[in-house]
This record gives C-alpha cells, structure tokens and sequence, in this order.
C-alpha cells in the first residue's frame, strides 16, 4: 500500500513535522511504501485566481500527481488560533483547483476522490491541536476523502518527544500505529474498488 505523509508546517522544529516522520517509521514498519512529503520542498504561492490563469505552477501539478498516486494519506496538523494552518489550506485550495484545459487535472476533487486520510496533530496545549481536526475533517470530506474513524491530537508536545525525534511514551506511539492501522486497512479495502471504477 502506498502511503503519503505530511505536516501542515514548514516550521524547522515543528512538533508536526516530527510527528509526521514518526507516523511515516510507523508505516514503514508495518510494510507500506510511503512517501514522506516536505511542504517546504514544493514552490506555492498564496492562491490567487489572477494568478491561476497565468498558468498552474508546477509544483501544484507535481503536488496533485503525488497526492492522486497515493490511496492512503496521513495528515498531521498543527492548530493555529484554533483551527489548521493557513499553508494547509493554500495547500488543499491549490491542490483541488481544476486546471482548465489539462488532460488530467480538469476535475479539481481527482487527487482528493477515494482517498482514506488518517489525522494526527501535536500542539504544546492539552488538547493537542484537537480542534484543527475538527476543522480539517469536514474539508477533506467535502473533497470526497474517506476519513479514518481514529484520529490523534497529541497533547504537551513539547515533552512528547526525545532528543531524536521519537515518541517518549508507549501510550503515544500505540495512538499513532492505530490510526496508521486503520489507514492502511481501510485503504487496502477501498483501493480495488476505486481502480475498478
């Protein structure tokens, strides 16, 4: 099972960043191929429909092939005033926007359709940036995305990781590998459905 994963940050020591990298070992480790994706690494300007019909940018493109090769996603998203970031949702708005005249992506849901998305979050607060799943969820199923049932909003990040990166406590890494799980089984049921259609 392909696997993607990805923070809504781009902050150098983001607590969903490290999240996201211990999501992907979990993946790996259960035998997914998984696509580790760094936001940062992708030139995307904030959305601008004058800009758009300039032309896509690239990395838009290259972003909307690499979200549609993967039935299975998993998302972390930090929580900011609230609710998921303003690059998480430049991201989606990029990402979902029909591209008049292209072969492929002339349908903005495409990469979106069919998905089965699992949610993380980490935040320094108790709730773990809880309510920015709140927010993401219904956006993601407005994309036609299935969602994963468990989700897992990690609370004092702060303390939650070593000095390598790694989930401190057991009851941590046990949230995590179910919803990476749960992913992974939901998507592999999904998948042939959606290749036969």
């Amino acid at each position: 099972m392909k696997l993607l994963v990805f923070a809504g940050s781009t902050r150098q020591h983001s607590f969903n960043r490290r999240l996201a990298a211990q999501a992907a070992t979990v993946a790996r480790d259960a035998g997914a191929e998984v696509t580790h994706l760094e936001l940062a690494d992708f030139h995307i300007p904030l959305y601008n429909a004058d800009l758009e019909a300039q032309g896509t940018p690239p990395d838009v493109l290259r972003l909307k092939a690499l979200l549609f090769a993967h039935p299975a996603w998993i998302v972390c998203s930090p929580e900011y005033n609230g609710s998921y970031t303003a690059l998480l949702k430049n991201t989606l708005d990029w990402a979902s926007s029909p591209v008049k005249g292209h072969p492929e992506w002339g349908s903005g849901t495409r990469p979106f359709v069919g998905k089965v998305v699992g949610l993380l979050s980490a935040s320094p607060g108790a709730l773990g940036g809880l309510r920015s799943l709140e927010h993401l969820a219904p956006l993601l199923l407005n994309l036609q995305c299935w969602l994963a049932p468990r989700n897992f909003a990690l609370g004092r990040a702060g303390e939650a990781f070593d000095a390598e990166g790694r989930l401190v406590h057991e009851a941590s890494r046990d949230s995590v590998q179910a919803v990476v799980a749960q992913v992974l089984w939901a998507a592999a049921r999904l998948a042939p459905t959606e290749a036969a259609a």
